[in-house]
């Protein structure tokens, strides 16, 4: 056997755009590894805050992405995701930057998840900020003509104390528990005809057995994308009973 070369690393099938944030995060988030049954590495880009990708968009910040997505590249990672959703915006650009499969929003899953349902279902959006929320960002990853309908985190204290203005880097997690289950519960409210949920922001996955346990519907995420992306990367033999 000969083993391939050129790389640096090996054995890390995924690598993460990171945000430059420093409050504290749970088993379940992007940035907590151990959130995976695989390996990840990171790559932060230093100055891509919170404010900067969601409030801003701020185009500056997609030289960086791309500079730092080829280092990924170089470093032998089999694909390449990010660590906000509104990163859809630099979908195309980041995938035509480099040689293997890139999906750095949560979004993407949106006409996948549209096409599970029944033609007068709707897919809910929980995300970071709805007023920042735009018909770009659902164009970017083909979702802009979904039926959608869209909850945001923009009202609520402890969000966007720690997650978005980044104020504090304390993390009360009971009160941002209150504060999710109940915006989910807002929206489930306000649309009955919701079959099933997308999470955009990479915050709150840790709450997603949550929201599922609230609303009783699917709910997808970027850990489920990341998980469905390493199993078709890192394909094994299968066991099983043989006929006889």
């Amino acid at each position: 056997m000969i083993l391939r070369g050129g790389t640096n690393l090996c054995g890390i099938p995924l690598g993460v755009l990171a945000l430059e944030t420093y409050y504290g995060k749970l088993p379940g988030h992007i940035r907590n590894a151990s959130t995976f049954r695989f390996p990840v590495t990171y790559r932060v880009i230093k100055g891509a805050t919170a404010k900067r990708v969601v409030d801003e968009a701020d185009p500056e910040l997609l030289e960086p992405f791309i500079e730092a997505a080829r280092e990924l590249a170089q470093e032998g990672v089999m694909a390449i995701t990010g660590s906000c959703g509104f990163l859809a915006l630099f979908q195309e650009e980041l995938a035509d930057s480099v040689d293997i499969p890139v999906f750095v929003s949560s979004l993407i899953q949106i006409p996948l998840v549209r096409r599970m349902l029944r033609r007068e279902q709707t897919v809910g959006i929980l995300t970071a900020k709805k007023g920042k929320l735009t018909q770009a960002h659902l164009k970017a990853v083909g979702a802009d003509m979904v039926p959608v309908c869209i909850a945001g985190m923009d009202n609520q204290k402890e969000f966007c104390d720690v997650v978005i203005d980044g104020s504090r880097q304390e993390l009360d997690v009971d009160r941002l528990t209150g504060e999710v289950l109940a915006v989910v519960d807002a929206l489930a409210g306000d649309h009955p005809e919701m079959g099933a949920l997308v999470i955009e922001c990479t915050d709150l996955p840790p709450f997603a057995h949550l929201i599922q346990k609230k609303l009783g519907i699917p709910v997808f995420d970027i850990i489920t994308l990341m998980n469905m992306v390493y199993e078709s990367l890192v394909r094994t033999e299968f066991q099983g009973i043989l006929p006889r």
